[in-house]
């Protein structure tokens, strides 16, 4: 029989399993769903159509497991499966939740000719087909308990194979990896790092000690150090941590500083722009070289919507500023210290927005004689 270029992939909720839960091909071993480990080896395999059998409740979460640009039918109705069926060519059927792994025997798989399928099914579905051949390479999921037991077997193959490519790994029992995710030879990979979703990881890149990156691409010669870093992009030469948190939606130019305790979110940062440590930069465009005082803070939310600030290149924000957005801070300007901006800020300026300091002199004193404490 040749390559089947077709495939049925059932989700039928399994009965071992509570009603609320989801179908086991949707639920996840090392992060990744059943249903993408599948799709993507049918993939490699040559297969170009799929039909995945799932009814509407499930349906956009299924179709979000394969590839936006893959030929995907998601249905349950009877006559959409008939019409993928109407080939003579052979179409492969995963009547259950299953993991590719080259050493399975034959068994949990199968392939036939799509007009076989169609006068098998046309009454009932069976696994009962005509000129069915069994095919290997597929464990069968039957519940949890089998993804627990699984579970570190393909932790420890994603783990092996990017030691084969040239990543380092401190510690392989204390790293996991999500099988979309690629590295580049030379990173090095600390214990305690989960790299999660598909993640595109530069070469020579450090990441952990106790580092989550989540959805991100990171550029070549970063560092994440015991951060947090989610659906962002991260130029060259960038460097995050400690206790970082980035939030979905920035793009960190290259060789910029994120230190300690700073969260981003939603913002773009340009090249070269530090923000060393307690610093808040959110729904912000941020121009390059800009330098963030401890205690920066982008107020971009009044309550009811969240607003923009811009900040132009080499501007220098003092510590303990608050930016009232919708801002601009010019090119080149300087906000002093214990500033609250709420104005526009001209290029090269200097903003101070802040009382002047009065001394009261002897009132210390006369405070601690008035409750009885002469000194």
């Amino acid at each position: 029989m040749d390559r089947p270029q077709r495939a049925v992939l059932f989700l039928e909720e399994d009965s071992s399993v509570p009603e609320h839960s989801k179908p086991l091909m949707l639920e996840a071993v090392v992060f990744c769903p059943i249903l993408t480990w599948a799709g993507e080896q049918l993939l490699a395999d040559g297969v170009q159509r799929f039909f995945v059998v799932c009814g509407p409740r499930f349906a956009a979460e299924a179709r979000a497991c394969l590839p936006e640009e893959a030929d995907v039918t998601v249905s349950e109705r009877q006559e959409d499966l008939m019409a993928f069926l109407n080939t003579p060519d052979p179409v492969l059927v995963l009547c259950r939740a299953a993991l590719p792994a080259a050493q399975a025997g034959p068994g949990f798989a199968y392939a036939a000719p799509g007009y076989e399928l169609q006068e098998s099914w046309k009454e009932r579905m069976t696994n009962q087909v005509t000129a069915a051949e069994l095919v290997p390479g597929w464990l069968p999921v039957f519940g949890p308990d089998t993804i627990a037991e699984l579970e570190p077997l393909f932790r420890e193959r994603i783990v092996r194979e990017h030691q084969r490519r040239g990543v380092r790994i401190l510690d392989p029992n204390a790293v996991y990896i999500d099988p979309r995710v690629t590295i580049g030879a030379g990173t090095v990979l600390l214990p305690g790092t989960i790299l999660k979703g598909a993640c595109q990881i530069g070469a020579r890149c450090t990441i952990g000690p106790n580092a989550v990156v989540n959805s991100c691409v990171v550029g070549d010669d970063v560092e994440i150090n015991a951060s947090q870093v989610n659906e962002s992009t991260f130029g060259d030469g960038c460097d995050v941590g400690p206790y970082a948190h980035v939030r979905p939606g920035c793009t960190v130019g290259a060789k910029c500083h994120i230190g300690a305790f700073v969260q981003l979110k939603n913002c773009v940062l340009g090249e070269g722009t530090k923000m060393s440590h307690l610093t808040y930069v959110g729904d912000a465009d941020v121009g390059s070289g800009v330098n963030f005082g401890c205690g920066t803070i982008t107020t971009n939310y009044d309550g009811f919507k969240k607003h923009r600030c811009t900040i132009g290149d080499r501007a220098f924000i003092g510590c303990n500023t608050n930016l009232i957005a919708p801002v601009t801070v010019g090119e080149g300007s300087y906000i002093a210290a214990g500033s609250t901006i709420t104005d526009e800020v001209p290029p090269d300026a200097l903003a101070v927005a802040r009382t002047r300091q009065k001394n009261l002199e002897g009132w210390a004193a006369r405070r601690r004689k008035m409750h009885g404490q002469e000194q």
